[in-house]
């Protein structure tokens, strides 16, 4: 069975973790297999019906950890409107505390079993884009639902393999999703990966997942990252700059030729400035990415008789 995603994005300081055997919420602990800033993440098992589930804790210990309960209770509220295949699914949530307090966080969420996309390695290109594919679909099922995820990259991507031993993906981290057409009161994203429209706070609409998506597949297929409004060139400028004055990302397959000219318009497609530039809907970009994936599927099978 392939490794369990961990969270490894920072350490709690004052949660105390919960020892083997502990029973949380009426779930029985069976290990700890990850930390956030404010949170511990075991992996539980129902006693009564033997399921095994990932149970997130998050403790607010002083004002600053009010963020992260808001984060867990976003994703729980988004992970439960949408119920696809492509989305981490979270079954229930746990409040201690008063209505309009609360303290203390439990999210039962579905065991992922997988590596995070930044970890893993993709046997060959056709496996890239069918695991793209999956990805957009999952976003696309979010957008339908009336949420942006916000904070799409490789690391909030698990791959692991379903029952028939087939390459298969889901989004996970739903922390800084929000309703389309949300304007943040602050800058949320990840600097490599991030939209103009994240970083001078306008709404965040479906063609924001785009851009990241598209950022994503750049950094999966080329290991370099695209120039963002957060780049590196200028760190303490490039945010207050222009949309117009963002350095266009060179084309992937000039950094990775073995990409398919048709895969290299669309991820470049996806990272335009402009969002009416960008593809119009992640189905859109699902249905070129499984037409791109029947070419390349093709030509290997061509290939193949041919030798």
């Amino acid at each position: 069975m392939p490794a369990m995603a961990l969270w490894t994005d920072g350490m709690s300081g004052e949660l105390i973790a919960k020892q083997k055997g502990d029973t949380v919420q009426g779930y029985r602990v069976l290990q700890e297999i990850g930390r956030g800033a404010a949170s511990i993440i075991y992996l539980v098992q129902d006693p009564k019906t033997k399921q095994v589930w990932a149970l997130k804790h998050v403790q607010k210990n002083n004002p600053k950890d009010q963020r992260f309960l808001d984060q867990a209770m976003m994703e729980a509220k988004v992970a439960q409107a949408v119920r696809s295949p492509g989305v981490r699914r979270i079954e229930k949530t746990f409040k201690s505390g008063s209505i309009l307090k609360v303290k203390e966080l439990f999210v039962l969420m579905e065991l992922v079993d997988g590596e995070p996309l930044d970890q893993y390695t993709l046997p060959s290109l056709p496996d890239a884009v069918n695991i793209f594919r999956q990805v957009a679909e999952g976003l696309a099922a979010m957008h339908d639902a009336g949420f942006v995820h916000a904070d799409m990259k490789p690391h909030n991507v698990i791959v692991g393999t379903d029952f028939e031993g087939s390459l298969s993906s889901k989004v996970i981290d739903l922390g800084q999703s929000c309703k389309i057409g949300t304007v943040k009161e602050r800058i949320q994203g990840t600097p490599d990966y991030i939209a103009p429209e994240q970083v001078h706070r306008r709404a965040i609409t479906p063609q924001t997942d785009v851009y990241n998506f598209g950022a994503t597949m750049y950094w999966c297929l080329t290991k370099k990252h695209i120039p963002t409004a957060m780049g590196t060139r200028n760190d303490s400028l490039m945010n207050s700059l222009d949309d117009a004055l963002i350095e266009d990302a060179t084309p992937a397959i000039e950094l990775n030729p073995e990409i398919h000219p048709k895969l290299n318009a669309l991820i470049m497609e996806c990272v335009k400035v402009p969002v009416d530039q960008r593809p119009s809907s992640m189905h859109d970009i699902a249905g070129q990415l499984d037409l791109i994936y029947g070419i390349l599927k093709a030509q290997a099978e061509g290939a193949g008789q041919g030798s």
